[in-house]
């Protein structure tokens, strides 16, 4: 009932509460053409990102933008396939009759806008390490949302099975990660291993990845990156449509559906969407592993202004996850049986009804996200709130259950470009609290409270653009006390901590083709309380984990540069990077083991070392001839222990990736392509030897095959992609079922990632009214 009173008063708000910033309708109308033959380009998508407005030219490649501000300057970007994405900034003020010329491209066209940072502009005025994933590569076969991303260039993901998986972007994760979903910094409890990120994995259009310290825009926890994954534009005037996606994975059934409806009346906007995912365990190249199926339900939907005075704009969604889990039981022949000894069978391994134990993982969230237009400046304003509850279950009641409530606001005044310079200041606030409901214990009940305020500034002159800002964050935790059985299981702590954090960031534009950019900075991450004051059995991780209520914060000090090229035939990247940590927190095993009901588990203390990881990401994309793609992309981390003069445990190895894709031009077809990969993952034999094991390298062949029909007037895209298509058995170097993480006491013990899987996947768009 509290959730339902919070939605409909944040909807009465949304659609009576903006009068006041009313001011005159302004439309503007222009035409995208070819640059070339000058001929008009039917279909071209018109984008205005601060505004969230939409249009398409046309049959006469014309276009209308309505309900715009009557001043303020603001970046156009066209998009249209096979040519290279176009942008302009526009004075509204003066902006009429608008051309937008389109070059032709034999390079697939890359979404150069990057809305991630604070302002919004190109990639190559923007010089933050970034990579865009859109629809088309979102669409292509995955098992979930993260696995989907980590095809870029430095981002890896620990995975838990194909239903869990977490970020990793240059070597670090769980809490030096921040994911931003509607403009809020997801709340999930990400400090567990197997602990995934609850959003529905087709809610997004297209996702940008900054890799790179981030605190001076998102504060403590965007120590190494941030993913933001953004909603689907709004529909154009007047039109509704709509999308329907389907696909089935023959290694554990896994079958996922989801339909989108977007439409859009006058400013009045709107979205619903539906998602439903289902697989049964997920088979090995050595067979079966138990217990390994889940079936998730995802629901969001969002309404809005769109008019004159700004957007405003309220989402919703719930997410529910049930992912089953296997503690290692084997028989006499190292074969994985039952509780009672007896053997899974067929039946059991197809069983899409989960067994125990398992977790039982919910999601709710509400986001009002604004840009109030006032005058020639901009304020954006985003709130939050997110509940987030998480069962692990033996039995029918749960073991461990968090829950977890989230409130976040964040405001941003952006004020008018003069002489090239564009300062925003900013504040953000988070309150959160977490509950134990269960009956057993990993780490206390807590409050936690953070306040940032920041300063930052652009200047664009010429071919260069030169950025600055500051930032003052200040955290604090309050672990509660816990008595479990006459014991004290949770010590009570209070600790706070605030930091000062910088940022410079510079690029330059050789010409149209070769553009460079360099980044330095410092960040700083607080501890988190399970880190503060863990002190039980972690399940799902199978280990005893103890933590440091004295604890300091992390503190970064990152460098890094690129330099990027995009030709008609060829586009490549190349960027180093350092980062050294102070302090960085992680947990440590000596060899100490305790017993918990009959069981041994290794024990892990949270403590703290200094660190550093360096690293560089490639990507080369040849286009020799309009139906040949060939696409290489290689990522490597090389993280040390300064303080134990060792390797830090649990980097991702280095990675090489290479598809050549064949696109030929066929009689009644859009997009049909031919595609043959080879993923390759280096030996990583960079471990801390004393509770990690290495990882042998390995390579894996995969393929696909698509096209896109027309049925009258409707597209209709299939596809069907093999991935692992040789059966090829390995272990990822940051899979938590690889040897020495699945069961520390037989180091040899683990489960092979998935084995061969093919995915057959139909994409259906559709306009329901015009």
């Amino acid at each position: 009932m509290k959730k339902l009173q919070l939605i409909g008063l944040v909807i009465l708000y949304t659609l009576l509460g903006n009068t006041a910033f009313a001011s005159a309708l302004k439309d503007i109308t222009g035409q995208v053409i070819d640059a070339s033959t000058k001929q008009t380009l039917p279909g071209a998508t018109i984008f205005i990102p601060d505004l969230k407005v939409t249009a398409v030219t046309n049959n006469d490649g014309a276009f209308t933008l309505k309900n715009l501000p009557v001043k303020g300057t603001y970046l156009v970007e066209v998009h249209y396939v096979g040519y290279k994405t176009a942008t302009q900034m526009v004075n509204l003020a003066t902006g009429a009759g608008l051309q937008f010329s389109l070059q032709p491209t034999a390079i697939e066209t890359k979404e150069i806008v990057i809305t991630g940072s604070l302002i919004s502009s190109t990639s190559k005025r923007n010089s933050a390490s970034s990579a865009v994933v859109g629809k088309d590569q979102l669409l292509q076969p995955s098992t979930n949302l993260i696995d989907a991303l980590a095809k870029v260039p430095g981002v890896s993901q620990i995975t838990t099975g194909p239903s869990i998986s977490k970020p990793v972007i240059r070597g670090l994760g769980y809490n030096r990660i921040v994911t931003l979903d509607d403009g809020i910094k997801q709340q999930g409890q990400q400090w567990g291993d197997e602990h995934g990120i609850e959003i529905d994995q087709f809610k997004s259009d297209r996702v940008e990845i900054l890799r790179g310290a981030a605190s001076l825009m998102y504060g403590s926890d965007a120590l190494g990156g941030v993913i933001n994954l953004l909603e689907p534009s709004t529909a154009p005037e007047g039109q509704v449509k709509g999308e329907f996606i389907t696909n089935y994975s023959t290694n554990n059934g896994q079958t996922a559906n989801s339909l989108m409806l977007n439409g859009n009346e006058n400013g009045f906007v709107w979205r619903a969407r539906g998602t439903y995912k289902n697989a049964y365990s997920f088979k090995t190249p050595t067979g079966y592993f138990p217990n390994s199926g889940f079936n998730e339900t995802d629901l969001s939907g969002m309404i809005g202004l769109n008019k004159s005075w700004g957007y405003t704009h309220l989402n919703v969604s719930n997410f529910r996850n049930n992912i089953g889990f296997y503690e290692p039981n084997l028989d006499d022949n190292g074969n994985f049986v039952k509780e009672d000894g007896s053997a899974f069978t067929n039946d059991d391994y197809k069983n899409r009804t989960l067994d125990f134990p398992r977790q039982d993982i919910r999601h709710f969230k509400i986001a009002l996200n604004n840009n109030f237009i006032l005058g020639s400046d901009n304020l954006k304003v985003d709130l939050g709130y997110q509940q987030n509850q998480r069962r692990e279950l033996d039995g029918p009641d749960p073991a461990l259950f968090f829950d977890l409530k989230t409130y976040n606001a964040d405001l941003k005044y952006y004020i008018h470009e003069t002489n090239g310079w564009q300062p925003v200041f900013g504040l953000s606030v988070d309150n959160a609290h977490s509950q134990n409901k269960g009956t057993e214990f990993l780490i206390p009940a807590y409050d936690t409270f953070g306040l940032g305020v920041f300063a930052y500034a652009k200047k664009n002159w010429e071919n260069n653009t030169f950025s600055i800002g500051a930032r003052y964050d200040f955290r604090k935790n309050n672990g509660k006390q816990l008595f479990d059985d006459g014991e004290e299981r949770f010590a009570p702590f209070k600790n706070q901590f605030s930091n000062v954090s910088g940022a410079l960031g510079f690029t330059h534009q050789f010409s149209d083709e070769l553009n460079f950019k360099a980044n330095a900075g410092s960040a700083f991450r607080a501890p988190n309380p399970a880190e503060l004051g863990s002190n039980g059995v972690h399940e799902g991780t199978f280990r005893y984990e103890i933590g440091n209520a004295n604890l300091n914060p992390e503190r970064s000090y990152q460098v890094d540069a690129a330099l990027e090229y995009e030709g008609k035939i060829i586009s490549a990247s190349a960027s180093i990077y350092n980062n050294y940590i102070h302090n960085y927190i992680y947990a440590s095993n000596n060899g100490e083991q305790r017993e918990v009901d009959g069981t041994l588990f290794d024990v892990y203390h949270y403590g703290q070392v200094n660190a550093n990881l360096y690293g560089a990401e490639a990507s080369l994309t040849i286009h020799p001839v309009p139906f040949i793609h060939f696409e290489n992309t290689f990522g490597y981390v090389h993280a040390q222990n300064n303080t134990l003069n060792r390797p830090l445990a649990f980097i991702p190895a280095g990675t090489l990736r290479n598809e050549l894709r064949f696109e030929p031009k066929l009689k009644g077809t859009n997009d049909a392509y031919l595609s043959v990969g080879i993923n390759s993952a280096f030996k990583q034999s960079r471990v801390d030897d004393t509770f990690e094991t290495p990882t042998s390298g390995y390579t894996l062949l995969n393929a696909g095959i698509g096209a896109t029909f027309n049925l009258g007037k409707q597209p209709v895209k299939l596809s069907v992609s093999a991935n692992n298509l040789l059966n090829q058995k390995y272990y990822d170097a940051l899979s938590r079922f690889k040897p020495g993480r699945f069961d520390q006491e037989n180091l040899n013990l683990g489960v092979y990632n998935p084995g061969r899987n093919i995915t057959f996947g139909l994409y259906i768009p559709f306009t329901v009214a015009k």
